[in-house]
């Protein structure tokens, strides 16, 4: 496309499923697991959801969990949900069905060691008590998480949660089976490849809302995309210094991205502007905490600091706010 105009009115061609592509009437293939211990599907899922309209996400009043996906083995779309004997139903369609029901286990905490984990605060025992279907989910998959990571550095969430929404549902693929148009006519969408990232041209970027330097990390990422999706298979140093060799890519988006496609149980989300002052409150009552200060107070948790704010965070203990949110930058209209 160098050197060629493209109006703004035509878009990159969204990405076909190709031959593999599984309609609504292709039986899906089929699994159940018994997890070894309680398990709460939507404790254990939501860290997936990126916006309550995530095309690539559904969570169903009746307790029913959709995700979409790009395996290895290509897109694929799981349907998952708690059976009434303490089993779990899957089903899943698409090239990467086989790969989906195969992760199903890791997806859902069974390489997880919550029974490792103790208490040292009072706030978060009790949590753990009130929660014991909390485990962390580990997908396998590096770029489905540091792409929406990278989206939301340095934004509200909701402008990260529009972008991501508005770069799938033009440049993702119609997740395969009957999600396709389900929904109430919004169906789920698998993320581009790699080669479909890096075709978006840069007035779609900004139409979207993400400026260059988020644009140009994932741009970079992409380039590079098996180096980065080897750091699943990583212990956590080193998977954090293999994110971390793309300019643009810090330890707070490393983080993000490792606690879900390595199930990561120590990854602190350092740099965060909120999280320092939620630990500092729970903790010590102390709303105005930084970095270092909840790095000491987590210190009792180490190899297990992500799960120990996942049960702050789950508390409920938050410090009120005290000023405004952050405004969202409109920069589609610059």
């Amino acid at each position: 496309m160098a050197g060629r105009f493209v109006p703004r009115t035509t878009a990159v061609p969204r990405q076909e499923a190709g031959p593999g592509h599984a309609d609504a009437s292709v039986p899906p293939l089929t699994r159940t697991w018994t997890p070894p211990g309680p398990l709460d599907l939507r404790l254990v899922l939501s860290p997936l959801r990126r916006g309550p309209a995530d095309p690539a996400y559904r969570a169903l009043p009746d307790g029913t969990f959709w995700r979409a996906t790009r395996t290895p083995a290509g897109p694929g779309t799981l349907r998952v949900s708690a059976a009434t004997d303490g089993r779990i139903a899957a089903a899943a369609w698409g090239p990467g069905a086989q790969w989906l029901l195969d992760g199903l286990p890791a997806l859902l905490g069974a390489d997880d060691t919550p029974d490792d984990f103790r208490p040292r605060h009072r706030l978060v025992a009790l949590t753990q008590h009130r929660r014991p279907g909390l485990r962390l989910l580990r997908t396998g998959l590096v770029m489905e998480s540091l792409i929406p990571s990278v989206l939301e550095q340095k934004v509200t969430t909701d402008e990260a949660y529009r972008a991501w929404r508005m770069l799938l549902r033009t440049y993702g693929t119609p997740a395969p089976g009957p999600a396709d148009g389900a929904f109430g006519g919004y169906g789920l969408y698998v993320m581009p490849d790699a080669r479909g990232w890096s075709l978006i041209p840069s007035w779609e970027w900004h139409r979207a809302g993400v400026d260059a330097k988020r644009s140009a990390t994932i741009l970079r990422a992409v380039r590079v995309a098996r180096r980065m999706e080897e750091a699943a298979a990583m212990d956590l140093p080193e998977a954090m210094a293999r994110l971390q060799l793309i300019p643009g890519i810090g330890p707070w988006t490393a983080a993000e991205t490792l606690q879900r496609s390595n199930g990561a149980a120590d990854a602190v989300t350092v740099g965060d502007l909120h999280l320092p002052g939620i630990v500092g409150h729970a903790l010590a009552g102390n709303r105005n905490a930084d970095d270092e200060e909840m790095l000491t107070l987590l210190a009792p948790y180490e190899g297990q600091r992500h799960r120990a704010t996942r049960l702050i965070m789950l508390s409920g203990r938050t410090p009120a706010r005290r000023s405004p949110r952050m405004t969202p930058r409109d920069i589609a209209r610059l």
